[in-house]
């Protein structure tokens, strides 16, 4: 075989895997949106809120799902079905970032993280 042949095939096989592999990096990109924009967009995104206390939460031992319903940042409210129990500092999270898709008019989250106020935060007074 040619070398030049040679060299033509290892650049085409080269190309092909660079091309895969920013396609694949691509496809693993989650985007931060609202709920409106994620209702809009059939990949996996992650949405920023709130808990709403004041609407039902409730687990379903039978089949795993933890609901809830959240706030995003614009005032968006859905309902958030998780495969899984509720996680840890729920209750006490200052915001709640899920991660998932809207189908059927709710939020099926695939991770829910947590954050929680931070135990090093000064509580406002000076220290001398």
């Amino acid at each position: 075989m040619n070398n030049r042949i040679k060299i033509i095939i290892g650049v085409v096989i080269v190309l092909v895997f660079v091309s895969i592999g920013f396609f694949k990096f691509m496809d693993t990109k989650i985007e931060y949106v609202n709920f409106q924009e994620a209702t809009a967009k059939s990949k996996v995104v992650e949405v920023k809120g709130v808990w709403l206390k004041d609407k039902e939460t409730k687990f379903d031992p039978g089949t795993s799902t933890f609901e809830f319903y959240m706030r995003d940042d614009y005032n968006t409210e859905m309902k958030v079905i998780y495969p899984g129990g509720k996680p840890n500092n729920f209750e006490v999270a200052d915001a709640i970032v899920v991660k998932g898709q809207v189908k059927n008019g709710s939020f099926h989250a695939k991770d829910i993280l947590t954050k929680c106020p931070s135990k090093y935060e000064g509580n406002g007074q000076d220290v001398k």
